[in-house]
Order: structure tokens, then sequence, then C-alpha cells
């Protein structure tokens, strides 16, 4: 007998050339890099340039997670772009992102869960898999979130910036008796009565603009540690695991002290938690996937290693996966 598991072939980031660091923003916010630094642990953000589209960073960073995993584009057949910052109304991100990558068969398609994207498309992909209904997939979180901020708006302009994340994953069948491999388990939620407390101020629907950013900054920490807590505890149990057997917790970088505050509630060691937002600032969906990359890139996160992702967004979403690392 066997199971089907996704297993991870590679991983791949991308970030755009420029860089905006606190200094630069305190010349045209009433804000210091002291303040930004102590309330959130960022110091700089990544913008992309002018025509550079959300589908342009993801493409670059599938590109790298391919070279990583030794696989062509054509070995493709699943693509999901995690983004809240499409290139259109429609045709999705995703087929732009296929069309780049010069693949003209299986399917793509985005999903919109603001920050949890990533991990969202994960379990998504990961269902993919295992009922067959594909073979290879490419999961991406890409944003080019800086260009639905209002730049005079220091509560939110300085917490976010643009990049894209990749991963690859493949459809695998191990034997009853191995151990297991790739995404073990995944615990997503959502709850609508929370919209308000971040949101975009437009819409196709609504305002037929694209709208900027608002953030009652208080009430979603408030609620960040115990909800993050929540999905994550579940995968653990789900998968027969707890929290002092996991290798790597990689958390969706928002704010260095809701990533240290979940570390502790957990009893995960600092020394275990990969923290990027101080160079990338909060990327939403293409915060994990980047941070992967570099935890992979840097020699820490090695195959067999039990790693744990989380992420919570606006809506409010949030998600946790854990996965054995292959």
């Amino acid at each position: 007998m066997t199971k089907m598991r996704s297993l991870v072939r590679g991983v791949g980031k991308y970030l755009p050339e420029k860089i905006i660091t606190n200094d630069e923003l305190a010349r045209t916010v009433d804000t210091t890099d002291e303040w930004i630094v102590q309330r959130t642990g960022i110091e700089q953000r990544h913008v992309a340039a002018d025509g550079e589209l959300t589908s342009d960073l993801a493409t670059k960073a599938a590109q790298e997670a391919l070279k990583n995993a030794g696989l062509v584009a054509g070995d493709i057949d699943l693509i999901i772009v995690a983004t809240t910052t499409p290139d259109m109304t429609f045709p999705s991100t995703a087929v732009f992102v296929q069309q780049k990558l010069g693949i003209h068969h299986g399917m793509a398609f985005d999903i919109q869960a603001v920050c949890s994207g990533f991990v969202f498309a994960v379990a998504t992909a990961d269902s993919y898999l295992k009922n067959r209904l594909a073979k290879r997939a490419l999961v991406i979180g890409a944003e080019t979130f800086t260009r639905i901020l209002d730049w005079e708006d220091r509560t939110t302009c300085v917490l976010f910036g643009d990049g894209a994340g990749a991963m690859v994953l493949e459809g695998v069948e191990l034997p009853d008796d191995q151990a297991d491999q790739g995404i073990l388990g995944s615990r997503l939620r959502s709850d609508g009565e929370h919209w308000d407390k971040l949101f975009v101020d437009g819409g196709v629907s609504s305002t037929k603009t694209a709208g900027v950013v608002h953030m009652q900054g208080r009430e979603v920490f408030k609620h960040a540690v115990g909800m993050i807590s929540d999905v994550i505890h579940g995968a653990l149990d789900d998968t027969g695991y707890e929290a002092d057997d996991l290798d790597w917790f990689v958390p969706h970088q928002a704010n260095r002290r809701i990533i240290e505050g979940a570390g502790k509630k957990l009893g995960i060691p600092p020394e275990k938690v990969i923290v990027t937002v101080d160079k990338h600032a909060n990327t939403s969906a293409a915060s994990v996937p980047m941070a992967l990359a570099v935890g992979v890139a840097d020699g820490r996160i090695k195959p067999g290693d039990l790693v744990m992702l989380e992420a919570m967004g606006g809506g409010f979403t949030w998600g946790a996966s854990l996965i054995r690392w292959t």
C-alpha cells in the first residue's frame, strides 16, 4: 500500500532592486528609524520599479525555485499565485506567470487571502496533488504591496514592501511504512467579523479604484498571537507532533513583536525562528516563502527538518502548515 504526499522540491525568492530605508522615509513622513525599529523591527523595504509587475516578481521567484528543484518550467502542471496586488482584475496573475514561463498546459489561478495567502495556497496545492489533479505545482506568494499604500500615513507606509517567493511541490507515492515527508498537515481559518481592522478602501464593485491600506494596529496585534497559536496547535495536534519537535518556525513577517510573542507563547526558542522582517518588511503573501528561501539558502533548513509555517492577514484570515523538509 502507498500514500500520496506533496514533497518540497525547491524554493526561491526575488526582491526588487530599489530599497527604501527608514531614514529615507523619515524625510517624507513624521517618523524616525528608532520609532520604526522599536515598534516593528523593520529597517528597510524593497519597492518594485515603475513597470515592474507582480507577475514579473512572481516569475523570477519561480525561476529560482525551479532551478533549485532541478526542474524546468515544462515539468509544472499547476500554478497557484497568492496575491492581493494582481496585475489586472482579470485574468489571474497566475496565467501571466504561466505565459512568462512558456507553459501551455495544466492550470493556473490566484488565491486571495492577503498575508495568509501563501499558506492557503500551499494547502490548496497539497489537496490537488494528493487527489492526483496535478503532478507538480508552483506555489507562489507575490506582491507589489507598496502600490496600495498611502505614503503620507506613517502608521501603514512604514510597514510594507514588495517581493515574491516560490515553492515547487511534487506529488509522490510513498510506501505506507515509510516515514512521512512533505506537507504533513494544514489548518486554515477566517472570520469576516474583523474585516475593518485591516482592509483596503477600494475595489472593482465598490469604488472602481484600487484604494489604499487602512489598519487598526492595536486591534490586529491583540488578535494576532492567539489566532496564530490556535492554528499552530491545531496542525501539531492533527499530525501528532508537539512544539518541541519543531526544527524551524517560519512565521509571517509582519512585526517582530508579533513573531516574538507567538514564539514565546508556543515555547519555541528564538534560535529556531526564521526572521527576515528587518530587511524585507511585511510583504504580505510573499513573506513566508521568502523567509523559507532565506532559511534554505543559508543552510539552516535542511532535509529531514520539521518546519512550521504560519501567517495571519486581513479578513481576518490565518493558517499554518507543517512540513517535513525533503
